[in-house]
């Protein structure tokens, strides 16, 4: 199986992941122009004429790129907003350390941060094209996730569950309504560094179920947190191998526009596998660390043939059929036929 993400993501080549056994080869690239508009008042004018150069002289990276719109998926990367584990831990490092951070809760500016997000999404219409949103099993992220892509104030009496019940992690919110919104899941691949800091442990699922009713939790195979431990912190390659993992299964998904909330340290080291064949600003795009509550939206290519979805956008042309000959065909058609005589 192989992944592409629309940045121009080559499979892993960094000296750190040498060992990294990558079955997705992602593929990350961002569209730009290449026409300078350094008057706009003056209308630009291309020209078709012979040349000649030929394609080898062309540079193929700076060249825009095609793919097939049915190989890939658009991704928008949400951080989580501010916890209360970044404000200590910004004081004082030793602070993640601390049992009191555990399962760290949104901060009242980390709300605020939800706010604008939300109105972003709403101001651009993205709320309007978002199929799903995934979401880290942790309480800053699940709140994060509700706050920008829930719907308004959850009334009683509307025959749906709420995606967070008032109050949840000491937010001092109102409850998130899931009505007219895209299916929310939880999934643990997309979790922060495991081990050794309390604020990345989660807590039971059935802990989560009760405040955040309207989240879809059946793809955690366990209720207790079996994936954090004590005395171990997870490598940043293996937080890599995971986020390609991550990005393979989102080829199962049959939505094409996803909404994921995760976090700093997911984030940087899953793209950080990519962008090695950009321009440097491009690779700077991918692999810089996000702001709390930065969306960037990125393109998923599946270079590989592992998708099976047809397009839907396609017509095949020549309905009803007929002659259809190309003229530059029939002229090669013509010249043949003329060496064969």
């Amino acid at each position: 199986m192989t992944v592409s993400i629309f940045y121009n993501i080559p499979s892993p080549s960094s000296s750190s992941l040498s060992s990294f056994s990558c079955s997705s080869s992602c593929f990350l690239s961002i569209a730009s122009s290449s026409i300078p508009f350094s008057n706009p008042k003056k209308p630009i004018q291309l020209s078709l004429s012979h040349t000649s150069a030929s394609l080898s002289d062309m540079d193929v990276i700076s060249s825009p790129g095609l793919y097939p719109l049915h190989r890939c998926k658009t991704l928008h990367l949400v951080r989580h907003a501010q916890g209360v584990h970044n404000v200590e831990g910004e004081k004082d490092h030793a602070a993640y350390l601390s049992e009191s951070l555990f399962d760290a809760h949104l901060t009242p500016l980390g709300w605020q941060q939800v706010d604008h997000l939300r109105k972003h999404i709403h101001e651009t219409g993205l709320s309007k094209k978002i199929e799903l949103v995934i979401v880290s099993p942790l309480l800053r992220t699940m709140q994060t996730a509700v706050g920008v892509f829930g719907s308004e104030g959850y009334k009683d009496g509307i025959d749906v569950p709420p995606l967070m019940v008032e109050n949840a992690g000491e937010s001092n919110r109102p409850a998130i309504s899931s009505l007219n919104c895209p299916p929310f899941v939880a999934v643990e691949l997309c979790r922060e560094h495991l081990g050794v800091h309390p604020c990345d442990r989660r807590k039971s699922i059935s802990e989560y179920r009760l405040v955040f009713p309207a989240i879809d939790f059946s793809l955690i195979a366990s209720d207790e947190d079996n994936l954090w431990e004590a005395n171990s912190r997870e490598k940043n390659e293996e937080v890599a191998v995971r986020g390609i993992k991550f990005l393979n299964w989102l080829w199962t998904r049959k939505e094409r526009e996803i909404a994921i909330v995760t976090h700093s340290g997911f984030l940087y080291h899953t793209l950080s596998v990519f962008g090695n064949d950009c321009h440097p600003s491009v690779k700077s795009e991918i692999c810089t660390h996000f702001a709390n509550c930065e969306l960037r939206s990125v393109v998923i290519v599946d270079r590989s043939m592992m998708g099976s979805d047809p397009a839907t956008t396609n017509y095949p042309g020549k309905i009803p059929s007929g002659l259809d000959l190309p003229s530059d065909v029939a002229d090669e058609k013509l010249s043949n036929d003329g060496e064969g005589k």
